[in-house]
């Protein structure tokens, strides 16, 4: 008699894009990728969106887990990615019921373990996008060919059937317990939805009020550099409304010189028409007549010229008066605006976010994912390689010799013509381990090194 195997609970992984499910694959098949057994060309230096996912023999989500995964140029996944997904998927909260009851869910705002929060992501909810339908759907086409529970019940022998009393057939008469009962169990089926709805609610708010944190900051950082950009400008104005008033004040001085210059030649003109009064009254009287015509000409075209030129002046530094005010307005609204948003500054943040415990985490290879006390946030940002190196008990000099021979082990000896060996060797994963001179050399300049020391 042959043995049919038995339908169980199996572990897979889905991949989203932005049209949906692209990839499927059973947990063994994707730990041979993170082994780097098998790449993922079409996923190559990109950031996906993937789901660990538990399914019962009904082909319904018991678990999930919404995870990123990077990728690097050649399809590889990053080595240093080592999140507990069944671990997760055990200790997570409740969820939506996707057709087997409250599933077990874990994303970035409903993850049990806070460090790991940065490194998830929340599913939409969205009417038409939900990528919970999506994943349920995915998972009932059964793409993945899993062994499904047979759901039709085997049919009841003729000789066990009880058939009662003909005079029992009709007429049933349910008793009081029994309708107590069913209505208990009503009740409680009601009790059920309402609070799988509330959660689901919850979660949905939870992702909201993120995008709004998120959006809020995109928000600041925009009028932070709008004002930075206005007050260029109004710097600009000032600068070209002074220069302007230079301007209007040498004209002005241009001007009076000229009208003074206007009133010398007129005296010496008067002086020369008395002269000439004595030698010939006649020819006195044409050139005082050709003189004042030439000379009230002159000055009224002059004149009119320089008033026409002040009046422009004069409608110019209005307009920059009134502009140079309205900036001065929008400058101390924006000044406001700066100290409003300085009153909620970054370290604030900062603050308000660990007191909600969020966590500060980096990756750095030898030292792998270390958390940052808020109180080492800028000493890190200072010198990022020198707190690595601390945290790994090595100087920063070793470390960084380190990180070259982890990123590119081969051998850094000098060949006699000058060129490097670059011969592979094997990699020292831990930078305490790492000895200038012996870990970075292949066997022959390593020997060569200490027959140096020794001798």
């Amino acid at each position: 008699m042959s043995m049919q195997k038995k339908p169980q609970m199996v572990e897979a992984v889905m991949f989203f894009n932005e049209r949906g499910i692209c990839k499927e694959m059973l947990f063994p098949e994707f730990e041979a990728l993170l082994d780097g057994i098998v790449n993922m060309p079409e996923f190559a230096d990109q950031q996906m969106r993937a789901a660990f996912v538990l399914i019962n023999p009904r082909l319904l989500v018991r678990a999930a887990v919404f995870f990123y995964l990077d990728f690097d140029e050649k399809g590889c996944p990053d080595s240093g990615w080592n999140i507990p997904l069944r671990h997760l998927a055990e200790r997570s909260g409740r969820g939506p019921d996707m057709g087997a009851g409250p599933i077990r869910l874990a994303c970035r705002s409903q993850c049990p373990v806070s460090w790991h929060q940065m490194h998830l992501w929340d599913p939409s909810l969205a009417p038409g996008q939900n990528d919970l339908v999506l994943l349920r759907n995915t998972v009932k086409r059964n793409q993945l060919g899993l062994l499904v529970e047979d759901e039709s019940r085997p049919a009841v022998a003729p000789e066990r059937l009880q058939v009662v009393s003909e005079d029992k057939w009709y007429a049933p008469n349910p008793s009081s317990e029994e309708a107590d009962k069913l209505a208990a169990k009503v009740d409680q089926e009601h009790r059920l939805k309402t609070a799988q709805l509330i959660r689901q609610q919850r979660l949905r708010i939870s992702s909201l009020a993120q995008q709004h944190e998120e959006a809020l900051a995109k928000f600041k950082l925009a009028g932070e550099e709008q004002g930075q950009a206005q007050q260029a400008e109004i710097q600009a104005l000032q600068q070209a409304l002074r220069q302007q008033e230079q301007l209007n004040a040498s004209l002005k001085a241009q001007l009076s010189a000229q009208a003074q210059s206007f009133q010398t030649s007129r005296e010496e003109m008067t002086q020369q028409l008395r002269a000439l009064e004595q030698h010939s009254r006649t020819e006195a009287d044409i050139l005082r007549a050709q003189f004042d015509g030439e000379l009230q000409a002159k000055v009224v075209a002059a004149v009119a010229g320089y008033k026409e030129q002040i009046a422009i002046r004069d409608v110019e530094l209005a307009y920059r008066s009134e502009l140079d005010s309205q900036l001065q307005q929008e400058v101390g609204r924006l000044r406001r605006e700066r100290d409003e948003f300085a009153s909620q500054g970054g370290d604030q943040v900062l603050e308000r976010l660990a007191k909600l415990g969020v966590v500060f985490v980096v990756y750095h290879p030898g030292a792998g994912h270390l958390t940052i006390p808020l109180q080492d946030v800028a000493r890190y940002q200072d010198n990022p390689m020198a707190y690595v190196s601390a945290k790994c008990f090595v100087s920063e000099t070793q470390y960084r010799q380190w990180l070259t021979h982890y990123q590119q082990p081969s051998c850094e000896a000098t060949l006699p013509s000058g060129e490097r060996c670059a011969l592979p060797i094997e990699r020292v994963d831990a930078p305490s381990r790492f000895v200038a001179g012996d870990s970075n050399c292949c066997a022959r300049h390593k020997t060569a090194s200490r027959l140096r020391t020794v001798s």
